[in-house]
């Protein structure tokens, strides 16, 4: 929403907003442009009256500003459906969606098309270092857009995605995930197995190999389809069963990543990225055949991958203090907390990895993701997990047990511990904290200002 509200401002629109609890990068954003918004929903925040509303899909009924305007019967539309009229329209959408990514991903293609010229507007759902926004508008018929699928507004439960109007679409992968939104893996795979629907002829596809339902709905695509994997490939099977885009000879080093680039067997260089994990490499070769797939030249490309400074609150290194580094980062699916704990291992090899874990998604905070989470986290060297979120949603039988989850990892053997508040969590972990040390804080939001509080601990 704080992206949006910058684009309409770039399109010439006096832009305001209401929201509770915002919290940096978008807050430092909002302030940077300019933005005035109000920390708190209150009908009086609609006088004078907009000549439209945007309802983001945090807000639901009962919320007294909504209910303002529709009392008032003031004119309102979603976020997705006014970034589809006011900006895609028209363009050529690089759409880009999946589980997990997305938010790299987007960046990154964005990125690599600035390095090869082409000047792309882009709308992404995290600030893009290297431009220092998570949004641009340009004169180019090129539009990157992270293509989200949660739902769109209280009046429309469809996802975000199906309003991007994608011309090259990309899946990095597909894994159930927002329980509360999708009842079954079913219902979520229908969801992305739409958005390829929406794809032309003329467009393209480019999907994770390694994701068996991606996969399997790349099937269903009018278009040409552009798959991608690591590794490579494997004796027997046919030729379509291996990917078109291979990153081979995978070796992570000091200051992020190498690997050879193949296409359809040939050799097309040796690629560097300051990222790390088998996870970001499978983003970079997303990233490489959606733009080389719209004309983007190679070496272009090349030069764009080991310049990315990829995206705020993803491996995001908060500080360092007395030789222990904090971290934030924005994984909260299980599969994304197992990639990121492997990326702090190649990162900072032989160091103490200690996960700082807050269940604040619904995902995360559900008992069915519980074992999940406990193979994920029991690859660091020590976890502490922090209170539910919102724990008056569940009950035993669909609430993610703390305690549980703690003692189970205990039996594995990890150093595990339980502490709801975040002054405890900082007043138990600094003062065994020594020099090497990384405290990873893994959380879809604010944490309640762990990061700072971590740093100022550290230096006092």
């Amino acid at each position: 929403m704080g992206s949006l509200a910058g684009l309409l401002r770039e399109r010439g629109h006096q832009v305001t907003g209401s929201d509770e609890g915002v919290y940096p990068p978008m807050s430092g954003l909002l302030d940077e442009m300019g933005i005035a918004y109000a920390h708190s929903f209150d009908p009086a925040n609609l006088d004078p009256a907009p000549d439209i509303v945007v309802v983001g899909n945090a807000v639901s009924r009962g919320n007294p500003e909504l209910e303002a305007v529709l009392d008032r019967r003031l004119r309102y539309t979603s976020s997705a459906n006014v970034v589809k009229e006011e900006f895609l329209q028209g363009r050529h959408v690089l759409a880009v969606t999946g589980t997990h990514g997305k938010t790299t991903t987007s960046a990154l293609l964005a990125w690599l098309l600035e390095s090869a010229s082409l000047n792309p507007s882009f709308f992404i759902g995290g600030v893009c270092e290297n431009f220092g926004t998570s949004f641009r508008l340009t004169e180019s018929e090129y539009f990157v857009i992270e293509a989200d699928e949660y739902d769109t507004a209280y009046f429309d439960k469809g996802p975000k995605m199906w309003h991007s109007l994608p011309q090259t679409a990309v899946i990095t992968n597909v894994e159930f995930d927002h329980a509360d939104i999708y009842r079954d893996t079913d219902s979520y795979q229908f969801a992305f197995e739409r958005f390829i629907n929406l794809l032309p002829r003329t467009g393209k596809l480019v999907v994770g190999w390694a994701s068996p339902l991606a996969r399997e709905l790349s099937g269903r695509s009018f278009a040409p389809v552009e798959s991608f994997g690591v590794g490579a490939p494997s004796s027997g099977g046919s030729a379509t069963s291996h990917p078109r885009w291979r990153a081979e000879e995978v070796e992570p080093h000091p200051n992020g990543t190498t690997f050879t680039l193949v296409r359809d067997g040939q050799w097309l260089g040796r690629v560097q990225t300051p990222l790390f994990g088998t996870f970001n490499v499978q983003n970079c070769l997303a990233a490489i055949a959606a733009a080389y797939s719209i004309g983007a030249s190679l070496e272009g490309i090349l030069r764009g991958l080991p310049a990315f400074q990829s995206v705020r609150r993803r491996m995001e290194v908060r500080g360092k203090v007395r030789g222990v580094t904090v971290i934030d980062d924005f994984a909260h699916h299980p599969t994304a907390v197992r990639g990121i704990i492997e990326a702090a291992r190649q990162r900072f090899p032989d160091r103490r990895v200690v996960a700082i874990f807050e269940p604040r998604s619904y995902t995360a905070q559900r008992r069915e993701f519980q074992d999940d989470y406990r193979k994920a986290l029991g690859t660091a060297d020590q976890v502490v997990v922090a209170g539910l979120s919102r724990p008056e949603r569940y009950d035993k039988q669909t609430g993610m047990d703390p305690e549980q989850l703690v003692s189970s990892l205990r039996s594995d053997g990890i150093r595990a511990d339980h502490i709801p508040e975040v002054g405890q969590i900082v007043e138990t972990v600094v003062p065994e904290a020594g020099p090497g040390d990384v405290l990873l804080v893994l959380s879809n939001g604010g944490f309640r200002g762990i990061h700072q509080e971590l740093l100022e601990r550290l230096r006092a």
